[in-house]
């Protein structure tokens, strides 16, 4: 058996009151080509396949023992709630249950149990109101794995990375210095050529400030920080566009000569990704030791046990994580997957 047969891609849920899951449960109705693992507490999605009227069988994960997939069945690796989760109702006393299952999961892939690390959403003001400073998937797994982390966001014909994530927007200016900038390219690039496949990736830098800076009459970070930057990568034989004006950034005809846009901020870059692939999208944490693929959406409180979800970006984070691993197996591939039909199906 081979070894992407054999090794899972671990699965935990997120939010126990949203809609994380919700998509577990839906997931098992339909399964895919892929090995996935719950990391989940076995109760919680019992209870909510109960709501949702739909069969689920849980088999307790066996690393050495796979299972032929089947409609209404699914492994799970439990980690306990301290307390029953309500559908739509947050509990501080839940963010602990989290985090474990997220650290669990990335020490076994970090010890080669598991091939890649698939998360649902989770909520981060309810983390951080049980005292628990959290800004993010990204950085939390960035401390528990190492790496420099670099978030990138990707559908069928664009990813957009981020050199700055979860930042207030008064913030966002001091923190982007050449050092940072640095790293993040660099990462960007490497990551590009190691889990994509692209011997000479290519890359457009989007400018900080509207119109790129205007030669420095909007704004010096492109003159002081952005441009430098980017002359000495030039030199280093990287091949980088930029800074462009992010409002042209994104046409047609620009994106045709990159491989991956860099914007410098949160909302510079994903509103348009989003706008092009919500809910067949897919969000990648490059710069880990392992491989970590996520969900495009938040928590949805409002839709938790509805039965009224799309689970399209699921299946797609799957199927990228899937594709990232073998890819590193081989050592070779050079293209992100396109939306399969098992990605494409709605629950």
């Amino acid at each position: 058996m081979a070894a992407m047969e054999a090794n899972p891609i671990l699965l935990t849920p997120g939010e126990p009151a949203g809609i994380g899951p919700d998509l577990c449960v839906e997931l098992a109705q339909q399964p895919g080509p892929h090995r996935v693992v719950a990391v989940s507490d076995p109760g919680l999605l019992l209870s909510r396949a109960e709501r949702l009227g739909k069969p689920l069988r849980l088999i307790p994960y066996q690393p050495s023992t796979v299972h032929k997939a089947e409609p209404g069945c699914m492994e799970v690796l439990p980690v306990e709630l301290p307390s029953a989760a309500l559908c739509g109702v947050l509990n501080p006393a839940h963010a602990g249950y989290v985090l474990k299952t997220l650290d669990m999961a990335a020490g076994l892939c970090l010890g080669g149990e598991a091939v890649a690390l698939v998360t649902g959403p989770v909520h981060k003001g309810i983390i951080n109101e049980a005292g628990i400073p959290f800004t993010g998937h990204t950085e939390y797994l960035a401390q528990r794995t190492g790496g420099n982390p670099v978030m990138m966001l990707a559908t069928s014909g664009l990813r957009v990375a981020l050199a700055t994530t979860h930042l207030p927007l008064r913030e966002v200016s001091a923190a982007i210095t050449r050092e940072l900038l640095h790293g993040v390219i660099l990462t960007l690039w490497h990551e590009m050529r190691t889990r994509f496949g692209l011997a000479e990736p290519r890359l457009l830098v989007c400018g900080l400030n509207p119109h790129a800076g205007e030669a420095g009459h909007l704004g010096r970070e492109e003159l002081d920080v952005i441009i430098p930057v980017l002359d000495e990568l030039r030199a280093r034989g990287l091949r980088l566009q930029g800074p462009l004006p992010a409002d042209t950034a994104f046409t047609p005809r620009a994106l045709q000569q990159a491989d991956a846009v860099l914007a410098m901020y949160h909302d510079q870059g994903l509103p348009v990704l989003k706008y092009q692939g919500f809910g067949q999208a897919v969000n990648i944490t490059l710069g880990l030791p392992i491989i970590r693929t996520s969900v495009d959406h938040g928590t949805a409180l409002e839709l938790a046990g509805s039965g009224r979800i799309d689970t399209g970006s699921l299946r797609y984070a799957i199927e990228v994580a899937a594709e990232m691993a073998g890819r590193s197996l081989r050592g070779c591939g050079n293209t992100l997957p396109r939306p399969s039909p098992w990605v494409n199906r709605q629950a």
